[in-house]
């Protein structure tokens, strides 16, 4: 049985994979090369790190506080409301707070990106860098690579903390869990590991969503239309890779940072 539609798909994705890979190759030799514009990435930083804050800690406080609430009404049937707070706190930390917190900057910093340097394309501003001597991926790409992998391990540990809080004062505060209980175990059962965890998947996360955004962006064609296309398939495939790369980071960083285990 032939498959006539299958060779033409295999070969776009393993086009487009290669794509992404030769930008990534070129922006980090271009990074070990010390050839990085640090005006650049700061502005970047501060529209990274510091414009998602707030979409950060309403995730992180909202996921918490529901996380928290919906842990306690299946734990108290079992008389193990005590162990709300490191349910909740082990899994912000290893699953809820990288992947929600890398969701959020997807849709809203990886679209940006994909469409800032998708209309430089399309009106050919990227063209004028080129005949200008000025590499695009150095003037363009690195910048945002070094301030994504600056900002988000940052984000996500805002996201951590403001989740904790949340969770917090929902299960004292509301549901009228000994604080006690839930600091003493969530402190016990909650390890420098976890943290670690956390923050090695939002550095893999902002390699992901940085070089798929800029990499729709640089190959943009056909005006208005065409950004359009490219923003949409930007936060689409960053945030597929984000989820089907976040099940394949869990079992790999479990074997380093065993969960549970001190």
């Amino acid at each position: 049985m032939k498959f006539p539609y299958s060779f033409p798909v295999t070969r776009a994705f393993c086009t487009y994979l290669g794509q992404v890979a030769f930008l990534a190759g070129e922006t980090f030799t271009s990074i070990f090369a010390g050839r990085i514009r640090w005006r650049l990435v700061l502005q970047q930083v501060d529209e990274i790190g510091f414009g998602s804050q707030a979409v950060v800690i309403i995730t992180g406080a909202f996921t918490g506080a529901v996380f928290t609430a919906q842990t306690f009404f299946q734990f108290s049937a079992l008389n193990m409301s005590s162990a709300v707070g490191p349910v909740v706190s082990v899994a912000l930390c290893r699953e809820l707070g990288p992947v929600l917190t890398a969701l959020m900057v997807a849709g809203r910093v990886g679209a940006a990106m994909s469409a800032e340097i998708g209309t430089m394309k399309v009106t050919e501003q990227i063209d004028a860098l080129r005949a200008l001597a000025v590499n695009p991926v150095d003037y363009l790409v690195v910048p945002r690579a070094v301030a994504m992998m600056i900002s988000m391990p940052l984000l996500v540990g805002e996201c951590l903390f403001f989740g904790i809080i949340a969770s917090y004062l929902v299960a004292v505060k509301l549901l009228n869990v000994g604080s006690v209980y839930f600091i003493h175990n969530m402190w016990n059962f909650t390890h420098g590991k976890d943290i670690v965890m956390a923050m090695s998947k939002g550095v893999v996360f902002a390699i992901l969503i940085v070089f798929i955004a800029c990499q729709q962006g640089l190959n943009t064609k056909n005006g208005a239309v065409g950004v359009g296309r490219s923003t949409t398939e930007a936060v689409v495939i960053s945030s597929l890779c984000i989820l089907i790369g976040n099940f394949f980071l869990t079992m790999a960083l479990n074997i380093v940072f065993p969960a549970g285990a001190h």
